[in-house]
């Protein structure tokens, strides 16, 4: 793909440049874009640059961006890194201090910033998932965030099997495919995948209580050489540009996912 041209980092008036961006990198008018951001990379203000993505989308279109909270759980890589090294003593009093999952107030604090202003954007729609929920804005905001079963991560009861059905589009805007959830969406459909549990804390009664699950076992660890390989072959465009001053990646979520189902099978297999 051409190069798209060079603009300025986002800020409050850059933002009608960010969108044409946005447009010349293939951004459609009317629907539904799943946007995994870094600000640090794109330059700029959070809510300049979420303004531009609805403007690209227009009246018609549907924002969704990821507001996962590892930090309420103790099965998380999160947990398992503010633990280290802590005694028992320790690890149970960081466990006790874990505020329950609450859909309207919970913080997605590793998520970033333009997924913290999405969140709390008027309209905003937020799906139930205790630890890996979604955040929309928009016209198909409700029905792609509906049903989101809690004990399913990414699959097929999870916003991402809605948004493969919806044929959105995935924008890597700063990151790299390391940070591409649609990914997931293809582990649930490798057959035989492996199974683990899953523990967290959710509210009751207008307290907190432990909550154990099962699903499949999540891993990104070969996402980014998943990506590297999906782009070289991808059976439609992955184009490339600046959003802000940020490299950046768009395509479907519906190939992504499909040639990772595949690939998955292949490697993975290898591998273990």
């Amino acid at each position: 793909m051409g190069a798209v041209t060079q603009h300025p980092a986002v800020g409050a008036r850059a933002g009608d440049r960010v969108a044409a961006q946005l447009h010349q990198l293939g951004v459609e008018r009317g629907g539904v874009l799943l946007v995994h951001a870094s600000m640090r990379s794109a330059g700029g203000g959070a809510r300049a640059m979420a303004h531009a993505l609805r403007q690209a989308l227009g009246p018609g279109g549907t924002l969704v961006v990821p507001s996962f909270t590892p930090e309420n759980s103790d099965t998380s890589r999160s947990y398992l890194d503010r633990v280290r090294g802590l005694d028992e003593e320790g690890r149970a009093a960081l466990r006790a201090a874990m505020p329950p999952f609450d859909r309207a107030a919970t913080p997605a604090l590793s998520m970033g910033r333009l997924a913290e202003t999405v969140r709390l954007a008027p309209g905003a729609v937020r799906s139930g998932h205790p630890q890996t929920s979604f955040v929309a804005v928009g016209e198909a905001a409700a029905a792609l965030l509906a049903r989101h079963r809690p004990d399913c991560h990414l699959g097929e009861d999870s916003p991402l099997a809605r948004l493969y059905e919806a044929d959105a589009q995935v924008l890597l805007l700063g990151t790299g495919f390391g940070a591409c959830s649609a990914f997931h969406l293809a582990e649930y459909r490798v057959p035989s995948s492996s199974r683990r549990l899953y523990r967290c804390v959710v509210a009751q009664d207008g307290g907190r209580r432990w909550w154990e699950y099962e699903d499949i076992e999540l891993d990104d660890s070969d996402f980014a050489a998943l990506g590297a390989d999906f782009e070289a072959a991808a059976p439609g465009p992955v184009r490339r540009g600046p959003v802000g001053a940020a490299p950046s990646r768009l395509f479907r979520l519906r190939a992504a996912v499909d040639f990772a189902t595949g690939w998955l099978v292949r490697h993975r297999r290898r591998s273990r």
